[in-house]
């Protein structure tokens, strides 16, 4: 087959396929590429995820690991502190500190989230512009 400006010429000799030819082959072409582009999508939402699964399972084992650091640096400086005074007295220091560093990292986080704006506050603006509109109609 030749190729020309206007398309694709049938082999000398063969008469020219009709309307209905072209456009059926056209439609499987079309059917053809869309299912293609499906199939690599597919594979490229599976690599994704195998690739954020991998990743989170990584973060996951480092929040762990960084627990037990924490932990473990809270034992080292409850026995520092039992060096110049009782064992339980250390402990309750640590323990009285961490618990205070806890309670401001929870009323900050607190006060953070009350400011927080709620999720799509145009989506939620437009939907009461919408029923009082709705409500304007209605009388």
């Amino acid at each position: 087959m030749a190729v020309s400006r206007e398309g694709v010429d049938p082999p000398p000799g063969e008469p020219e396929p009709s309307l209905g030819q072209l456009l059926t082959a056209t439609t499987q072409d079309l059917s053809e590429l869309l299912r293609a582009e499906v199939e690599l999508a597919k594979l490229e939402l599976k690599n994704e995820a195998a690739t954020a699964a991998k990743a989170g399972a990584m973060l996951g084992a480092a929040g762990v690991l960084g627990h037990l650091t924490l932990l473990l640096l809270l034992f080292a400086a409850a026995w520092g502190l039992a060096v110049v005074m009782p064992t339980g007295f250390a402990f309750l220091i640590v323990a009285v500190v961490v618990g205070i560093v806890a309670f401001v990292v929870y009323t900050v986080g607190r006060n953070r989230m009350k400011a927080a704006t709620p999720i799509a506050p145009q989506t939620a603006r437009t939907l009461k512009e919408d029923v009082q509109w709705a409500k304007q109609l209605k009388n």
